[in-house]
């Protein structure tokens, strides 16, 4: 990093946030602390805060309310949250509250870094993309057209539809909801296998095994991230449907 990120470390733990502090710092990032949502939400508006990391499970708000006050607030403003392993409800509720990601505890640090760094990435300012290349793929939005290995993979309208939201959101996890909402319209957002079906049919025509992904990748529970296979992230989530 050129410049140093700004990081506001949110949680109710002295100890964690004092080793959170001291690794994020050693890092290379600039950071700040705060004890509880409602610290937060003071200090946020006062700082030029390029990311937070916010866990979701502290007395008082909690992160839940704390990430939409936040994102009413910064509605350009990084977050991360942290969240329990394998709390599908808690997951979900982060995304639609709000969030850009989340990790699980415990976590590794090494992912931690590689999901603050892919926000801070994804939300610096830069012209919108018209053509978007990721591995062997590449996406011309104003064409409608995909390529794989420079050969034309034909896709159906909403085929499109889905992989060019996934793609546009490189890296970030989007909830099933958001996905059948956005490409189908908003008296969607239960319909799973509905959606597993189209993503099925992605996976035949952009992956080299459709039975082990390294493109769209499944978030168990949630929904999907699309990953550009070149990138260095330490955490692959699981590849099932």
């Amino acid at each position: 990093m050129t410049q140093k990120s700004n990081i506001l470390v949110v949680d109710d733990e002295p100890p964690l946030r004092r080793v959170l502090h001291a690794s994020l710092t050693a890092r290379g990032f600039s950071v700040e602390e705060a004890g509880s949502a409602e610290q937060a939400l003071a200090v946020i508006p006062q700082r030029a805060f390029d990311l937070v990391l916010l866990d979701i499970n502290m007395p008082g708000m909690g992160g839940i309310g704390a990430c939409r006050q936040i994102r009413t607030l910064m509605p350009h403003l990084g977050i991360v949250m942290v969240t329990v392993r394998d709390a599908e409800r808690d997951m979900v509720q982060a995304l639609e509250a709000g969030a850009d990601d989340y990790v699980t505890k415990p976590f590794r640090f090494g992912e931690l870094v590689a999901r603050i760094q892919a926000v801070i990435r994804r939300l610096a300012p830069q012209d919108a993309a018209t053509v978007l290349r990721s591995g062997d793929l590449e996406i011309d939005f104003d064409r409608r057209q995909l390529r794989r290995v420079g050969e034309l993979v034909h896709l159906t309208p909403k085929e499109f539809d889905l992989l060019a939201l996934l793609m546009r959101n490189q890296g970030m996890p989007l909830t099933h909801a958001k996905l059948l909402r956005t490409i189908w319209g908003d008296e969607y957002g239960g319909e799973l296998e509905y959606l597993r079906t189209y993503v099925r049919a992605l996976r035949k025509k952009i992956e080299n095994d459709p039975a082990q992904p390294k493109y769209i990748l499944t978030e168990p529970w949630v929904g999907y991230r699309f990953r550009d296979p070149s990138d260095a992230d330490p955490s692959v989530p699981g590849a099932g449907e």
